[in-house]
């Protein structure tokens, strides 16, 4: 093979590979179980899996868990925090909301870096930026000193107002470096955020820092094996954004990488959508342990300015995704006589019961089979052998426990409720669960799930997808083809992305146009400047420009697009964007203020590089009916005769009629009575309820 574009996704079980062979054209799958004590072996042998000769790489992108897990575990290195004399207990008092309002046992959430870490260095600037007091380099110096002999693996820097004026930060960073050279872990908050709130911006920087030395030896060890085995082209990373850089890039802002694995599926929503022409879809991603949602808006990512993770605020541009405890191996419980369904999960091993590794307890993927909406024999391609008599002993059990208390846990005389009752209830309970999940994402921020399309992926998803959108009254299913590794495959569609941010505190009345423009253009360059460094060619980047505005007297903000950064200069140019301003706020909010003043709070510029991008693969027409065959499935507690079909038979153009279970190595789709399915071009199923 030459010319193979490859890309991988980490998952907790496997490591999925998409491999697009550039010569003939076509899309080859390949997965490799996931190795968690070294991801990066796992990794290469996932290549070796596909690939006979890295030579023959001439694209490589990769999303990373590496900084993700890092932080979730709590495995990441001893932080030492250099902070401004009188303000070291900003990253300790951090905000006062209560997240889990009822909560009686709610507890904040515990700082990376305890109180003992924090050194306070002297010099202060005011709000303006101007210096008040000189830095105190002989602080700096002790600081240096401490790390030196106390065994720290990073330092974050991060002074009062420095996002006004970095002097302090980047003199500091010119001390550490000469007392411990420059290959120590370093953060400037400045750099890491270069926003306003001090507290959001300090734990942005303690973040990467944390977790910096995982990221950059793991992409170095990576980067270093592949040279070796004869890859020459740059190893790419995902970033939180739904954009790629370099592996080298990657490594100076390891922070960038923290949700890398997760976007690219909302990425290949994107090219979807576009191929689709369906400018707005949600997109839920279920998996063995968690249910992930995120969407296409006007054909777009839902990108945030913020990201919050185990409770700890971070300031970077991120793919809005929504996750909760909901997947296949998530474990039936009962609580108070009520069924509930997660957060915990019987996890790859012992898995669920129908693994056959000695799990015991009912899982949402023993409900399943238990229904008949699983081929024992071909799951995971044939991978994982299942034990239908474990599953159905594991439910049963669950049943007699759920039908035999009281809602005060006192036993009742009986023997509970049936194993089909009980699995269903299971399925119930979790698509319930996960139905809310999209609703927060959608509802909650002013639009309304019936008006989008659904696509579901994962190894799970399409198997509840139709499910959830009864639940939500959305009217269109579509599975995209190869849906346990459309994560991966998302990633090859994908373009280089940096994003930019500058304050930016005006009131309406203050803004002068021109200089707006001429700051917008100064971002941009600093933005094109860095596509240097990323090998994209002049005539294959594009920029975007936005503002941060709000109502005055407000707290937050919302991100309004501009045009261009010329826009600001035009005569009509406050008057426009505060109409796009106030149409936002009463989409979020509910309401506007027309006329009232509003504020300038920031601007960002996000500049775009494309490396090129396979063209979606299209299927053959049909020209004949395709191979099927029959069996019994469990629909609202009665079997029901239902179509078998194997998916590597469907072509463009083929359609039939649920029940039905389409089967494929890395995923089913349960399509239940009274929906129909018909196969588009692309090879994506599109499941629609039927005209009555």
């Amino acid at each position: 093979m030459s010319g193979a574009r490859v890309s991988l996704d980490i998952g907790g079980t496997f490591t999925d590979v998409v491999v697009y062979d550039e010569t003939e054209r076509r899309y080859r799958i390949g997965k490799y179980p996931t190795t968690p004590a070294d991801l990066a072996e796992g990794v290469l042998e996932a290549i070796a899996s596909v690939v006979e000769h890295p030579a023959d790489i001439s694209f490589l992108v990769h999303g990373t868990t590496q900084g993700l897990n890092s932080l979730l575990q709590r495995r990441g290195v001893r932080v030492l925090l250099l902070a401004s004399a009188g303000a070291r207990d900003v990253y300790h008092i951090a905000r006062g909301p209560r997240t889990r309002m009822y909560d009686l046992h709610f507890r904040k959430p515990e700082p990376l870096v305890p109180r003992r870490d924090v050194a306070a260095i002297g010099g202060r600037l005011d709000a303006a930026g101007t210096e008040l007091e000189p830095l105190d380099e002989r602080a700096v110096r002790r600081a240096a000193a401490r790390y030196r002999d106390e065994g720290f693996g990073g330092i974050a820097v991060a002074y009062l107002f420095s996002h006004l004026n970095p002097a302090h930060e980047l003199r500091t960073r010119e001390i550490l470096v000469e007392e411990l050279g420059e290959d120590i872990t370093l953060s400037l908050s400045h750099e890491t955020a270069n926003e306003w709130r001090e507290y959001e911006r300090t734990s942005s920087a303690v973040v990467e820092s944390y977790i910096g030395p995982a990221v950059r030896g793991y992409l170095a060890r990576l980067g270093e094996e592949l040279a070796r085995r004869g890859m020459s082209v740059p190893l790419h990373v995902m970033q939180s954004s739904g954009g790629m850089i370099t592996a080298e890039s990657a490594r100076r802002r390891p922070l960038q990488t923290l949700l890398s694995g997760p976007v690219g599926g909302t990425m290949g929503g994107v090219a979807l959508s576009g191929a689709m022409a369906r400018p707005n879809l949600i997109y839920v991603d279920m998996g063995g342990t968690s249910f992930d949602v995120s969407m296409v808006v006007d054909g777009r990512p839902d990108v945030a300015p913020e990201v919050r993770l185990d409770g700890l605020p971070m300031l970077m541009s991120a793919v809005n995704i929504h996750t909760v405890g909901a997947g296949g191996g998530s474990v039936a419980w009962v609580e108070a006589g009520g069924l509930r369904v997660g957060p915990h999960s019987a996890g790859a091993r012992p898995g669920p019961a129908c693994y056959g590794n000695g799990g015991e307890q009912a899982t949402v993927t023993d409900a399943n089979l238990v229904l008949g909406r699983i081929e024992p024999e071909s799951f995971a391609g044939g991978r994982v052998p299942l034990h239908p008599e474990a599953a159905r002993s594991a439910v049963t059990e669950f049943g007699r426990a759920l039908g035999s208390h009281t809602p005060t846990g006192e036993p009742l005389a009986g023997s509970g409720i049936g194993t089909v009752a009980a699995a269903e209830g299971i399925l119930a309970v979790a698509n319930a669960k996960m139905a809310q999940a999209i609703r927060t994402i959608t509802v909650a921020r002013g639009i309304e799930p019936g008006d989008f399309g659904l696509v579901a992926f994962g190894g799970a998803g399409p198997m509840h997808a139709v499910f959830l959108a009864r639940e939500l009254g959305i009217r269109e299913v579509v599975v995209p083809r190869f849906p346990g590794a459309f994560s991966a495959w998302g990633m090859l569609q994908t373009e280089v992305r940096r994003d930019l941010t500058e304050p930016y505190y005006r009131l309406d009345v203050d803004v002068d146009g021109a200089e707006l423009a001429n700051r917008l253009a100064g971002l941009a360059g600093q933005g094109l400047r860095a596509l240097d460094d990323e090998g994209v060619p002049e005539l294959a980047r594009r920029v975007e420009h936005a503002v941060d505005l709000r109502y005055a007297a407000q707290e937050h903000a919302l991100t309004v697009p501009l045009e261009g950064a010329d826009e600001p200069a035009r005569p009509d140019f406050l008057d426009a964007v505060a109409a796009r301003f106030g149409k936002l706020h009463e989409q979020r909010h509910g309401h506007a203020n027309p006329g009232a003043p509003v504020e300038f709070v920031a601007l960002r510029t996000t500049v775009h590089g494309d490396l090129g991008r396979p063209a979606p693969e299209r299927l053959a027409r049909a020209e004949e009916d395709f191979p099927h065959r029959s069996r019994p499935v469990v629909f609202d507690g009665a079997a029901v005769e239902s179509l078998i079909v194997e998916r590597a038979d469907l072509l463009a153009g083929h359609a039939f009629q649920g029940p039905a279970l389409v089967l494929e190595p890395t995923a089913t789709t349960v399509v239940p009575p009274g929906y129909v399915v018909r196969v588009d071009d692309l090879g994506s199923l599109v499941i629609e309820e039927e005209l009555r």
